[in-house]
């Protein structure tokens, strides 16, 4: 396997990632409350974040936190997530770059649910 190198392994995991969210039992509502059957706007935003987290193309523009602040999620959503977004890495690729976008993923979650928990209590 090779590491992630460019926009269109980034493209391939985030397609790959958003079809095992679409078809999981506690995230695929979610989603499908926000964005119906419209994929396309969210998955070229998620195409720009990822391509500026790992490889800081500057192209992504939006603020990501506010669009969670509000939704019906806890911890089992994140870690859910998480393991989606990880599995899909394993299924794909490997190495350093691989790594540090798993690092990226656990810490945009941490950050997210530490957020959300405070903004909650």
């Amino acid at each position: 396997m090779k590491d992630i190198e460019g926009i269109e392994d980034i493209k391939w995991m985030v397609d790959t990632f958003y079809g095992k969210v679409r078809e999981d039992n506690l995230l695929g509502p979610i989603f499908q409350s926000k964005l119906g059957d419209d994929w396309t706007h969210h998955l070229g935003n998620m195409y720009s974040f990822w391509n500026m987290a790992i490889f800081g193309v500057r192209e992504y523009t939006g603020q990501p936190f506010p669009k969670h602040l509000h939704l019906p999620i806890d911890s089992l959503h994140f870690e859910t997530w998480l393991r989606h977004f990880n599995a899909t890495l394993n299924e794909g690729f490997e190495g350093p770059v691989t790594e540090l976008t798993k690092k990226r993923a656990e810490n945009i979650a941490a950050t997210f649910l530490y957020k959300i928990t405070a903004f909650r209590s």
